[in-house]
């Protein structure tokens, strides 16, 4: 049922995505005008400008994005801002820019901006990056690449998130354990920990030894192993590779061995994930690999649970992340581009950030908790946001998570965009969930995938040659 149902996903957005590339042939997009086509839009940083802009995708969730969206408004009192808030509803934005009537900016994953790029849904930002003075050399190399399309810059890089290290310390001591044996290093040692990390009572689970975090870690596994799931140039699938094929046997093994990913994946999500109630504070498991906003999380709601925490690392024992994350796009056919640019500098400047930090720590410093950093796609940003504001002399084992964060933030890995981005991910996705779902072995299921992911890599190459 959960292949069907993202297969029909995919196809609905296949179609949506085929009527935005007829509507783009049907109109000249913005491309390096950043407008309409015509007449070219000049991109000034000492320019007052005015207008509405609609945001798609942006909501103002926390004070992190509330300080900044304040005070990109303070620096443009002359436009008129609204926004569309909600995670970007794909197809939504699609059919608007189909229609003519797209919003003037859009927030989107990082992953999407390939697919938007090639389909002529969104515009290069070279011009717009240069005319700003927008300094690219700040951003993180990985978040770059994810949103570097044809040798241009299609989108500007906001949040980043990669994978840590965290354990449960009381269960990793009781069994004569460390932090050391299910950081990834050493696979058999993972496996060793799992087994004694489990707890069953009368054949029902009582403590997860170790989550692998299927579907979304396998890119992070493979990589572990030493490949990757996507050329670097963004035309060819590896999914059946040898080394791919290793990486989901270990990965689903974990939880066979454990009573099978369904019996895992029930008992997992019964726990209060984002309450004191979490699987770390109740006992209920020992370790796994997760993304570094979760520490905030832990910290918050219970900062005296048993914790342990480093940083994702290689078989060779060297850390690593896949990095993820956010990215500012405009979508074709506006004629606010300047506005939108403006918007994006200001909300990704090193200045900005820090003043969304430093919102941050007094807010937290006021109720007594700590802060434990925050990670951008500004590697400038993250520097000076960890010398200023991040102590020093913060205790264990928050200490150690925000050093795992940092180091890992330092030692990332992306795909690189691609105009089959939405088809590539589903492609590998529905193959480690057929595994899961006990539809198919990791052989097979990789090998069909493959065949998935390369047939749309390649239509959607050839269509992208073919423009050029």
């Amino acid at each position: 049922m959960r292949t069907a149902l993202r297969c029909g996903t995919a196809l609905a957005l296949t179609a949506t995505l085929a009527l935005a590339a007829c509507a783009r042939g049907q109109q000249e997009p913005a491309g390096g005008d950043g407008g309409d086509g015509g007449e070219q839009t000049s991109f000034d940083p000492e320019a007052e400008l005015s207008g509405d802009i609609q945001i798609m995708g942006f909501g103002l969730n926390d004070e992190i994005a509330e300080v900044r969206y304040d005070s990109a408004q303070r620096v443009m009192p002359e436009v008129d801002f609204s926004l569309v808030e909600g995670d970007l509803d794909i197809q939504q934005f699609l059919s608007a820019v189909a229609a003519g009537d797209a919003p003037d900016l859009i927030y989107a994953n990082r992953d999407q901006i390939g697919t938007f790029a090639s389909r002529g849904a969104i515009i290069p930002l070279d011009e717009c990056i240069e005319g700003e003075g927008i300094d690219t050399s700040v951003f993180r190399e990985s978040a770059l690449d994810q949103i570097t399309f044809n040798d241009q810059v299609w989108g500007i890089p906001e949040f980043n998130q990669v994978q840590i290290t965290m354990a449960n310390s009381d269960l990793l001591d009781q069994a004569g354990l460390s932090v050391e044996d299910v950081n990834g290093s050493d696979w058999a040692a993972v496996e060793d920990a799992a087994g004694q990390l489990l707890a069953r009572e009368g054949g029902d689970l009582q403590v997860i030894g170790y989550d692998s975090k299927l579907p979304e870690f396998l890119p992070l596994w493979a990589m572990s192993n030493g490949v990757s799931l996507l050329s670097e140039d963004g035309r060819t699938a590896n999914l059946d590779d040898p080394a791919v094929v290793e990486a989901l046997e270990f990965a689903v093994g974990i939880y066979d061995a454990q009573g099978g990913f369904s019996a895992v994946k029930a008992y997992r999500d019964s726990a209060d994930f984002f309450g004191e109630g979490n699987q770390f504070a109740t006992g209920v498991l020992g370790a796994m690999p997760m993304e570094q906003w979760y520490v905030n999380v832990l910290n918050d709601v219970s900062p005296d649970a048993p914790l342990a925490f480093d940083t994702f690392r290689d078989q060779d024992g060297e850390p690593m992340a896949f990095a993820s994350g956010s990215a500012w796009a405009v979508p074709a056919g506006t004629d606010t581009a300047p506005v939108a640019c403006r918007f994006m500098r200001h909300m990704t400047a090193t200045d900005t950030w820090l003043e969304a930090a430093q919102e941050r720590h007094d807010m937290r410093a006021e109720s007594g908790q700590l802060f434990t950093g925050l990670l951008t796609g500004n590697s400038e940003a993250d520097d000076m946001i960890r010398e200023q504001l991040v102590p020093d002399d913060a205790p264990e084992p928050w200490a150690s998570a925000i050093d795992a964060m940092y180091e890992g933030n330092d030692h990332t890995f992306s795909f690189p965009a691609n105009p089959a981005d939405a088809e590539f991910k589903t492609a590998w996705q529905d193959a480690v969930n057929r595994v899961l779902n006990g539809q198919a072995e990791p052989q097979e299921s990789l090998e069909q995938g493959q065949e998935e992911a390369q047939a749309a890599l390649d239509e959607a190459w050839a269509e992208w040659d073919q423009q050029g």
